[in-house]
């Protein structure tokens, strides 16, 4: 089925996401995004599909006004951001529902086409520009002494990202994905919701609550003791930060992130 531009439904850092066709979206990246950078976007959320996580599905690869787009099925509902933020969701909720899609993913057989995290870290770095020399090759070096880990993580999952469908939730934005440590997730979402997307919202505790429910509700039903996760997730922090600084939209706190990288990296004596 041929589409068209139609209204914008919604906006992120690098994209915007218009109607197209019946039950279709598509996602136009901006300018300045690296053509790499949104064709692995869509071979990932492929892939994420293909295997069954809760991804949604592509269906065409367009170019509108010289723009690249991704068509997608189109996903009805409120993001956990906007339904924490209306009090719709209390951060136990919201946190809840994270722990479920981590534990899910974890549990999907990661695709072939996905890459190792010391892979995909070690290629970003080679195409980054700002990141300290020091920095990539002290988390280059920690990745290889970090425990092995072969789960689908998605490494950006965080309420902003999860859509409440009628079919249940389902996740955005795959480009970071993963072959890792599940802890790396749980990292992730301790960094965004803790340290960063705090600075950005009205009431820097809620996602630090959802956060810390998020963590509860994963030990519980992992089966592993909350002190445990923390000390899995402790040597990851700095591979979150670099994240962070390669996906760009941090980059107003640049020079902090780096300054957390150096100070994580010499806590694991890398």
């Amino acid at each position: 089925m041929t589409g068209s531009l139609g209204e914008k439904i919604g906006e992120g850092v690098f994209s915007d996401v218009h109607a197209w066709a019946p039950g279709q979206v598509v996602k136009l990246f901006r300018a300045g995004v690296r053509r790499r950078t949104c064709w692995w976007e869509a071979r990932m959320t492929r892939a994420a599909f293909a295997a069954g996580a809760p991804a949604p599905e592509v269906l065409d690869e367009v170019t509108v006004d010289g723009r690249f787009g991704i068509v997608l099925t189109r996903l009805d509902g409120l993001t956990l951001s906007q339904l924490s933020r209306s009090g719709a969701m209390t951060p136990e909720q919201t946190g809840a529902i994270l722990a479920s899609l981590y534990i899910s993913l974890h549990n999907t057989p990661p695709p072939p086409e996905v890459l190792s995290l010391y892979n995909w870290i070690d290629g970003s770095l080679r195409l980054a520009v700002g990141i300290p020399k020091h920095v990539a090759a002290g988390v280059l070096t920690l990745i290889e002494h970090l425990p092995p880990g072969d789960c689908l993580c998605h490494v950006d999952l965080h309420p902003g990202n999860v859509i409440m469908t009628a079919d249940g939730p389902r996740i955005l934005d795959w480009t970071s994905a993963v072959r890792a440590n599940a802890a790396l997730d749980l990292a992730c979402s301790h960094v965004l919701l803790s340290e960063l997307i705090p600075d950005l919202v009205d009431d820097p505790e809620r996602p630090r609550a959802v956060n810390a429910a998020a963590q509860s509700e994963y030990a519980r039903l992992a089966g592993i003791s909350p002190a445990a996760l923390a000390a899995a997730i402790e040597p990851h922090r700095p591979i979150v930060y670099v994240f962070a600084l390669l996906g760009g939209a941090w980059s107003a706190q640049r020079e902090r992130l780096i300054q957390c990288v150096e100070a994580a990296l010499r806590s694991q004596g890398t």
